[in-house]
């Protein structure tokens, strides 16, 4: 049997549930425990304020904590702050007769002379000690009567106590904020809700069964009035299945990924009545709860066997899939408002939650990939597309890169040569035409790119002994030889095993040779001009055929070129 200091008063001659069991003292009051310590510790240490703000959701006891307030404020037998409940002050307030409260709704009567009628009046004395004035959604006054509010606000009378009651404090204006003590107010949990819901029924006698309790509680959504409503509903209809869509098979579609049951789901609860509209907000708000029962169930409204059912959906529906359907239900219900076919936009959304490859977000994407992995499908990474082919600027079109084959011994010109042994060429004597081959097989692939565009055009003329002379088609390239002279000699050195001495000679007839590098007789060991890449034993080497290459080099040094 519940306590019978702390079940609501009931109002003789009323039949609606939340009035006849509203709130009479401090300690009937549930949920709002700081605020309850708030005005009855202020109510017994005589420290009342001139002025309150009271904020938050509708049904969450403002107004009755406003009259409590002013029950406490002027009880003919106060008792440690709270209200008796019983003296002619408390039953006036309690009936509305009391000329000690006034009450106004700021909706409908926000106009300034409105206010300047009841400020007036807050000079005049009262039977009570406490003249309190209650204002009813007091962010929906005009600015006018805002300022003729804060007016006297600032300048109170020393009997009165102001009460603001708003569900948006932040419409308030700053100043007349400033100018109170600001006490919010929560919404109730499912627990509370439940154990008032249960002290009303057995109070009034209403033999309600726990199933109808635990509707009324999910329809009150954190709000003791709105639970008290539904419950007085569901009582009076006998049932509870016209007042709630029943969801059951829309999860089990979802679970199972079944777009035609899904849609059939959806078909039976708008052949039911159910509006679009209302069917995507409750299942919104039956997916939150299931949201909130796996990440915070302390949280979560639901209770009893309709919490066990929405945890045992959310087990099976796991958390990343309750986060997409409840975002997903979400942007639906925002299409809806401007949509001809209200139905048509929830059944979308239902169906790309069931197949996440009609849904281009990221949270569908990572679903797809998981549902693969979960079914062992090996998820292939994608092969990039290959770079671009990049070469240094002054070079020849490189081909593809395969390792060259190792080229046969170079055919004699004449005769065939002895190897040179890897000692000095003192005793063994170098044929003329090895040596033009060598030259151009060996030592000149080894050299800079500007030398080997130099002595493309230069041609062996001649052997004597230790002294090799090169002809060079004008005197101007022949100066440019000190340049590669270092280069050359090193080269030279290593392929043939011997400080060979140059000696550079100029031959104007082979101009011809090297502006239409058609005659293979006076190029360099009969040199093929056409050839692009020529591979020495040691390493590949590309070979630069072009003057404007070696120009481009010589401007661009490190550049490369993007094939």
């Amino acid at each position: 049997m519940a306590d019978s200091s702390t079940t609501p008063t009931s109002i003789d001659g009323v039949t609606s549930l939340y009035r006849r069991f509203r709130p009479g003292r401090f300690v009937e009051l549930r949920g709002q425990d700081h605020v309850v310590r708030a005005l009855q510790g202020a109510v017994k240490n005589q420290r009342v304020s001139h002025a309150y703000l009271f904020s938050g959701p509708r049904g969450t006891g403002k107004t009755t904590t406003a009259r409590i307030l002013a029950k406490a404020l002027n009880c003919e037998n106060p008792l440690d702050g709270d209200a008796c409940n019983i003296c002619a002050s408390c039953v006036a307030i309690t009936k509305g007769t009391s000329l000690d409260v006034t009450e106004l709704d700021a909706a409908s009567n926000n106009g300034v002379d409105d206010i300047r009628d009841i400020t007036a009046g807050a000079w005049h004395g009262t039977p009570g000690s406490w003249k309190v004035y209650i204002f009813d959604e007091v962010h929906q006054l005009s600015k006018a009567a805002s300022a003729a509010l804060l007016k006297t606000l600032e300048e109170p009378p020393p009997h009165v106590v102001f009460v603001l009651a708003t569900t948006d404090p932040h419409k308030v204006m700053p100043t007349i904020r400033s100018r109170t003590q600001h006490l919010e107010f929560r919404l109730f949990n499912g627990e509370t809700l439940s154990s008032l819901l249960h002290e009303v029924e057995h109070a009034a006698g209403l033999n309600a069964d726990d199933a109808t309790i635990e509707a009324a509680v999910r329809l009150g959504r954190g709000s003791a009035r709105d639970a008290l409503s539904a419950l007085d509903q569901l009582i009076a209809t006998g049932s509870i299945v016209e007042t709630q869509p029943e969801f059951d098979g829309l999860f089990r579609a979802l679970v199972d990924a079944d777009a035609v049951a899904a849609l059939k789901s959806l078909a039976e609860l708008t052949r039911e009545g159910w509006d679009p509209e209302q069917l995507a907000e409750n299942f919104a708000a039956e997916v939150r709860q299931v949201f909130l029962l796996q990440v915070a169930p302390e949280v979560a409204d639901a209770v009893d066997s309709d919490r066990d059912r929405l945890i045992e959906w959310g087990t099976q529906l796991g958390l990343p899939r309750t986060v997409r359907i409840l975002e997903t239900v979400g942007r639906a219900m925002r299409e809806m408002k401007s949509a001809p076919e209200k139905i048509v936009i929830l059944e979308v959304a239902v169906v790309r939650l069931i197949r996440p490859e009609l849904d281009s977000s990221v949270e569908a994407l990572d679903e797809r990939v998981t549902k693969l992995e979960r079914d062992g499908v090996r998820v292939e990474p994608l092969t990039p597309a290959p770079p671009a082919v990049l070469r240094p600027i002054g070079t020849a079109s490189p081909v593809t890169p395969t390792p060259p084959e190792k080229a046969p011994a170079p055919a004699p010109v004449a005769e065939t040569v002895a190897p040179v042994a890897p000692t000095r060429n003192d005793d063994v004597a170098l044929d003329i035409d090895d040596v033009r081959a060598r030259f151009v097989e060996r030592v000149v692939p080894r050299t800079s790119r500007g030398a080997q565009l130099l002595l493309k055009s230069a041609f062996v003329r001649s052997l004597d002994g230790q002294n090799l002379t090169i002809a060079l088609p004008s005197e101007e390239m022949r100066q440019n030889t000190e340049l590669i002279a270092q280069g050359l000699r090193s080269a030279m050195e290593h392929e043939f095993k011997s400080p060979l001495q140059i000696t550079w000679a100029v031959d104007p007839t082979l101009v011809s040779t090297a502006s239409t590098a058609t005659s293979s007789t006076r190029s360099i060991g009969n040199r093929e001009p056409e050839a692009e890449e020529t591979y020495s034993p040691d390493e590949s080497v590309i070979v630069v055929d072009s003057a404007g290459d070696h120009l481009i080099t010589e401007m661009f040094p490190g550049a490369t070129e993007v094939t």
